[in-house]
């Protein structure tokens, strides 16, 4: 008897738990695409779990209560595609339109919920289409994989502004494969496994976060150690020429770590670096070389469209150039350009 309370005390609590996580990735400041697709995914995550505690402890449960689980399972999978994909672009560049996708996914698997229920269709849901799900969330689950190696091999997976680092996505990964490994092996052990392994995975993840908050407090190596005027000189000249010689400015994947790698320093040392020694940050001093660039290049004869100009020196899209030019010369690239023509005419 004990022993029942206990699984139902812990899987219960692990499917409160998500939908409380859930609610708070959504309301947390400031929301990103990959904190709606995370919360998303908790609460499917949520649900499902919810079910199957329902029907391991009350088996005479409605059939419309494990219609709702078997439909947020299906959905399982591509919210954790939405939520890597969401995190490999924050630009959302090719991004825009899967939420669209993942609603028109939500309506069709309700609208075959209502055309085929549960209570009328045992047969069905219980066989071929508990099937498709199972094998559904296991290709979602290969995919969002691949989508993540190929996101970190870019050199993509910085620090955005939604705090996520790969670390972070990786366990995401892993989490939604230990479920649905538990209940694909349900038939082995037992169905309240996969119920419990969403407990876990929900525990053992805060106790990480936490973790790494308290290790997130502790001061960084360089943070009390001020870098000397000579070495700082000699460190500014390096980065330079390395932006200028090998025009590192033109990948636009771009990113602190990976330029620090280039210039063999900790990323740390080369972010106080520019703030201590160069007294700006790396994404304006980024944009600021950019900008230096572009400018070279509208000075020249047939420098190109503003088009051909942006994505020569780096810059993802025409907004960010134009915003990035404004705030370095307090004008658009267009008027920089004409009055560059007009001084080069009066000179000749």
């Amino acid at each position: 008897m004990i022993h029942s309370y206990l699984l139902f005390f812990f899987a219960g609590l692990g499917a409160f738990n998500g939908l409380v996580l859930s609610l708070y990735l959504l309301w947390r400041q400031p929301v990103t695409p990959a904190h709606r697709w995370l919360a998303v995914l908790v609460l499917t995550l949520s649900l499902r779990t919810g079910k199957s505690v329902m029907f391991y402890f009350w088996p005479e449960i409605s059939k419309l209560v494990l219609q709702v689980g078997l439909t947020a399972c299906l959905l399982i999978g591509p919210c954790l595609i939405g939520f890597v994909r969401a995190w490999a672009d924050p630009q959302r560049l090719h991004t825009r339109s899967d939420p669209v996708l993942g609603l028109g996914l939500l309506g069709l698997a309700v609208g075959f919920g209502l055309a085929w229920p549960y209570p009328d269709h045992p047969d069905l849901w219980g066989g071929p289409v508990w099937k498709l799900i199972q094998y559904a969330w296991l290709g979602c689950l290969l995919l969002a994989g691949g989508l993540f190696v190929r996101a970190t091999r870019c050199e993509v997976a910085h620090v955005p502004a939604d705090g996520l680092t790969s670390r972070h996505v990786a366990a995401v990964i892993v989490g939604v494969a230990a479920v649905w490994l538990a209940y694909y092996t349900a038939g082995l052990t037992s169905y309240i496994v996969g119920a419990l392994s969403f407990s876990v995975v929900l525990y053992l993840s805060i106790i990480v976060m936490l973790a790494r908050r308290r290790a997130g407090r502790a001061p960084t190596p360089y943070q009390d150690r001020k870098i000397a005027a000579d070495e700082a000189a000699a460190a500014l000249q390096s980065l330079h020429q390395l932006m200028a010689e090998e025009h590192l400015y033109r990948d636009t994947t771009l990113t602190l770590p990976k330029l620090a790698r280039r210039l063999g320093m900790p990323a740390a040392r080369l972010s106080q670096l520019l703030n201590d020694n160069h007294q700006i940050a790396f994404k304006p001093y980024l944009a600021q070389v950019r900008v230096e660039a572009a400018k070279r290049l509208l000075s020249a004869p047939g420098g190109g469209a503003m088009e051909q100009v942006a994505e020569a020196v780096g810059f993802v899209s025409m907004s960010t150039f134009y915003s990035s030019f404004r705030k370095v010369e307090g004008t658009t690239p267009a008027a920089w350009r004409q009055a560059a023509q007009q001084a080069s005419q009066a000179g000749s």
